[in-house]
This record gives C-alpha cells, structure tokens and sequence, in this order.
C-alpha cells in the first residue's frame, strides 16, 4: 500500500474529513478517529488515501478529544487545517464549520468540487476517491454520493433511482417502505459536491428531523429539487465504506485491511505462507522472493529483501533484513541484519543492531547498540551490549559484554578472528585484539593483546576424600565408594 497521488489531472479543491463524533461506543479514553489499525490509527489511514488525491486544502473537523486528535494532526499531518464543532448539530453543521474555518484562514473554495470523507473508514482508498471526483466531474453533477451495494444494507440509507438510473433521493431506514429496504445500494455518507451548490445548500439546511440536526444528505435533496444533476458513484468494493463504531467493527476492518495488503504483497511476488496470521502494516517494503511465514509481523518501518525468510513466531520493528537472510522465532526492533546472515530462534535485537553479512546471532541472545562483523557469530545464551565485534569472531556460549557501571555505558571493542571463550564476562571498557583467545570462565577486566589469550580466573583446586567426611551416607558417598571399589 502507498500514498503515490492518483494518476487523473482531476482533484478536489477541498476535502473536509469528518472526525468530531464522540465514539461512545469504543468506550475508550482515547478518540475514536485515533484508534489504531496496523500500525496507524483510522483518521490516518483516511488522510492518506485523501492526500494521494492531491487536493489543494484538507479540513479535520474535530469535536470529542479534539486536543488528542490535534496533536496528531500536527504531527504527522502537518499541512492540514483543523475546524472545531463544539455542538454535534449534525454532519451538515460540521461541513459548515469547515467552510467557517477555511474563511477564516482566507482561503476561497474555488472551482473545483468539495469532498467530504468520513474520518472513520480506514479500508477508503484513493482510487475510489478519485474515481469519485472523476464521476462527479463527467456526469457535469452537482452533487455526487458515493454508494456501494451491501448483501446486508440493514441500518444504512437507501439509494432510490428513477427508472433511467438518475438518483432521486437517500431514504434513511427508519424512514424506508417495505420496498425501499429491499435496496441493497446503501448511501456511504461522502460526496463530491460543486462548491456554489454546497454553500447555498448549507445555508438552507433545517433541523426539522427526528435528530434535530442538519443533515448533509439534505443537501442532495435541496440541489434536486432546484433541478440541478445529482449523480452517483458506486464503489467496486463494499468493504471500503465500512466505518468503525465499536472494537468488534475494528477487529473485522483490521483482518481485511490484513487481506488485503497480503494479497498485494503476494502478487507482487512474495511468498505468504498462512496470510491469516502475517500482520504487515502498510508501508513497509517486501521484495519479491521474500518468504514471510505464519505468525509474523512487518511494521511499516521495516523491509525485508528477496530470498529473505521472517519468521514463524517473528516481530520486525524498524528493522531491515537483506537479501538471503534468515531471522526465526525472534523480536527485532531497530536492527539492520546483512545478507545471508541468519537471526534466531528466540533472540532480541534491540536498537541500533548491525549483523554483518553471513553473521549469526543464535538462541537466546540480546544484542543492544552493537554491530556484529560479516561471517561473526554469537551463538547462543549471550548479551552484547555497547560492543563492536570485527569480522570472523566467535562469541562462546554465555557471554556477557557487562557494559554498564550503574551510571554510565561503556564500550567493548573485539577485533577480527576473535576467539571468546564459554562463560566469560567482558567488563567494559576493554578491547579484545585481532586473533586473541579468552578462556573459558574468564572475567577480562583488561585488554587482551593481538595474538594473546586472556585468563580471569582461579587455578582449580581438588579437595580428595570431602564427600566422605562431609556427605556420608548420601548417593554421592555410596557413587564414590562404588568408584573406589572397582579402582
């Protein structure tokens, strides 16, 4: 998935985003618009098929959490506007606060058609924005819903059509006859909307409804029955019109939101072997070739090379995998792992990770701010922290790099060719030579010369006859005497 602006020359002047609703039924904290789906909340996955429109000006219209909702905007949306609606008087009420709001900024509407998005509908995608900007513009309409045909369209608006197609009203459900809710083209609640139609339509919008409300899908009504064109564009998928009112409704987008982005990767040539339980978010990169396998997530920062194998059971975060590598049953958050070299199983990469070319980091290791040379290896049961281990090194089982003093962290340099011993404790700040050797047990508080091998430890000393005078009459005595006897 991308944000690449749509092919067609025809783009809105505005899109006003709908994003002031209190979502009561999240019973959540946090804004509804803000909740999370793959990695990006849904107000984001809207802006983003929104931006690849390429529309001159974009208006959130904020309400419930505004300041949560702002503050994300700013961040990560930097260049659009805000509009407040302090009262919920309705979706016409708010698109009328937008317009306040672009006024204000002296901004003029222009020519060019108005859409109004719902900020709760995060499977939108830019084609069908645009394709509905593009209706709107052939059908020379005034007003241009955007509809889709539902198998179930209980709840929703119905599209009623005279006998040549033309639309000719939304009837809500409760307002609907028997024949009406028969209708399985349900109104998605956006548009495109000529500018001038628009600002006199929400000029004339009442609240004389059950809601006592301005009801934008009045408008449509109003342009009608002046005798201007009202037109329609029919969605080729029904799912992208669903939007988000409680967390079961966020479950159900988020698995086709998953489908969808697995079968994109699939036919662009990756290898998904149970897309029911890969979770790849948008944005990150999958070159073809690149096998992802079950129970495994890609967040939107990371990429994975061809001939790469992720997973089963792996996490990558911000991380980078090159061709040919291989990363099992791990967590990587930050890392860059090479070409052919080979992660796991049950291994943390914390960041600022950098596993050189054909290296190893094996079962039951933490790497943390450390870059590991080509063809290196740490095996197995180690932490390496704060260190820079050359090329050709070998780390012994239960290696610790001890990298911190209680205030400050401290680096652990090895050199190439590097033999580290089983068990042996790093004490940094210290610098292992090229083909230097630690023995087995070692506590190297020194640096170790090229070519030198490091002992930091007691000379063994047998005691002969303890177990007889300290543990008679245990197994461990009866073994001895058994041992002695046959001697």
């Amino acid at each position: 998935m991308n944000a690449d602006s749509t092919d067609s020359d025809i783009r809105p002047g505005l899109v006003v985003v709908l994003a002031a609703g209190a979502g009561t039924r999240m019973k959540s904290d946090v804004a509804k618009v803000l909740h999370p789906i793959l990695g990006r909340p849904l107000l984001g996955h809207v802006l983003t098929a929104v931006m690849a429109t390429n529309p001159r000006h974009v208006v959130v219209v904020v309400g419930h959490q505004r300041e949560q909702v702002v503050d994300y905007l700013h961040r990560d949306f930097p260049g659009v506007l805000t509009a407040v609606q302090d009262q919920q008087n309705g979706t016409g009420h708010a698109v009328r606060c937008a317009l306040d709001a672009l006024a204000a900024d002296g901004v003029s509407l222009g020519d060019e058609p108005v859409m109004v998005v719902a900020g709760d509908t995060p499977l939108l995608t830019p084609e069908t924005l645009a394709d509905l900007v593009q209706t709107h513009v052939d059908t020379h309409a005034s007003v241009t819903v955007l509809t889709a045909d539902l198998a179930d369209a209980f709840g929703y608006g119905r599209i009623v059509r005279d006998a040549d197609g033309a639309v000719l009203a939304i009837v809500e459900q409760k307002d609907a006859t028997e024949e009406q809710r028969q209708i399985k083209e349900i109104n998605s609640g956006m548009f495109a909307f000529n500018p001038d139609t628009l600002v006199d339509a929400l000029a004339r919008l009442t609240t004389d409804n059950s809601q006592g409300e301005e009801y934008l899908t009045d408008v449509l009504a109003i342009a009608r029955s002046d005798g201007r064109a009202v037109s329609a564009h029919k969605a080729e998928d029904p799912d992208e019109m669903h939007g988000i009112n409680n967390r079961a409704q966020l479950a159900a987008a988020t698995a086709l939101l998953r489908d969808r982005i697995n079968n994109e990767h699939m036919l662009a040539g990756v290898t998904i072997v149970d897309p029911s339980s890969a979770w790849i978010e948008p944005g990150a990169v999958l070159a073809a070739d690149a096998v992802i396998e079950r129970n495994t997530a890609v967040d939107a920062r990371s990429s994975v090379g061809s001939g790469a194998v992720i997973g089963p059971d792996t996490t990558l975060i911000a991380t980078q995998v090159c061709a040919g590598a291989r990363v099992l049953r791990s967590h990587c958050d930050g890392a860059v792992i090479d070409a052919d070299a080979t992660v796991g199983p049950f291994t943390f990469l914390r960041p600022g990770t950098q596993l050189g070319e054909r290296g190893k980091v094996g079962a039951f290791v933490e790497v943390k701010k450390s870059t590991i040379g080509a063809d290196s290896k740490v095996p197995h049961l180690s932490y390496v922290g704060d260190a820079t281990i050359g090329e050709g090194s070998n780390i012994g089982a239960a290696t610790i790099f001890a990298n911190y003093d209680g205030e400050r962290k401290h680096p652990t340099v090895v050199g190439d060719h590097v033999r580290v011993g089983s068990d042996s404790i790093l004490v940094a700040p210290v610098v292992i030579g090229d083909g230097a050797y630690t023995a087995a047990g070692s506590v190297i508080t020194q640096d170790v010369p090229a070519g030198a091998i490091g002992i930091g430890r007691e000379r063994q000393v047998n005691v002969e006859g303890w177990v007889a005078r300290k543990r008679p009459g245990t197994s461990s005595a009866d073994a001895t005497a058994s041992s002695e006897s046959t001697d």
